[in-house]
């Protein structure tokens, strides 16, 4: 893929901790699943694409580093952003595993470091791998429930009848995976949250300083904060 590197370093599995894909394994079982699946270690800057629409995929990847969004695209070439990846997010997963053209892109926000692990390899190392293998699988089938979660969460967002509802839902959405400081919802830069919300720029502007006059909506740089007390006003 353009603008792809092979890393020269190795990750081991104390690097790979904490992800959801290896949760309940050890360092050492970590290890050994890197080394029976070959998993390729890949770096991207920023505002990369890691995977395009329309483009072949035999590979599952997770996010070890840095963060970036999905973007679905129409017929007409019309993108808008999914949702985001962090740490741990999964990505990939249904062009690997099913024989369908992959109509999702995933462009990084940050420079970002990836594995990558085919969905061949990954099958066929289960009687080598034994509980690992099995933990691992297990691991995945609970990342494909989370990823239709958020897509239940995108449907539900773009049925709002006004952009406002539009913003309210889905701050509070972000509420309940992401709440900073005093309330503040960590929000991603207004190009951005217009395509996620899938509007007009201008248009996003304009209702948010609608909503900041009437004391719906308080802003910063980069969090927004709903004053609930008054949404009923």
């Amino acid at each position: 893929m353009k603008g792809m590197k092979i890393l020269v370093m190795e990750l081991c599995g104390a690097d790979l901790m904490g992800l959801p894909l290896f949760k309940d394994l050890s360092e050492k079982e970590i290890d050994q699943f890197l080394q029976a699946t070959g998993v390729q270690i890949k770096t991207y800057g920023k505002k990369e694409r890691i995977l395009r629409a329309y483009e072949k995929n035999n590979c599952i990847g997770v996010i070890v580093e840095g963060e970036a969004f999905v973007i679905t695209e129409d017929r007409f070439g019309n993108e808008s952003i999914s949702h985001q990846l962090q740490r741990g997010s999964m990505f990939g997963s249904t062009s690997a595993i099913l024989p369908v053209t992959n109509i999702s892109s995933i462009e990084t926000i940050t420079p970002t470091t990836a594995i990558l692990v085919t969905y061949h390899d990954l099958i066929t190392v289960g009687p080598r791998l034994g509980r690992i293998h099995g933990v691992v699988m297990k691991n995945l089938l609970e990342a494909f429930s989370r990823k239709n979660f958020l897509m239940m969460q995108k449907v539900e967002l773009l049925t709002q009848k006004s952009l406002r509802e539009r913003i309210i839902l889905y701050l509070l959405q972000q509420e309940k995976q992401e709440r900073g400081e005093n309330g503040k919802i960590p929000v991603p830069g207004r190009i951005r949250l217009a395509k996620i919300l899938e509007c007009n720029r201008s248009a996003l502007t304009r209702e948010v300083r609608s909503m900041e006059e009437k004391g719906i909506l308080i802003c910063g740089e980069d969090w927004m904060q709903l004053v609930k007390d008054k949404l009923n006003d």
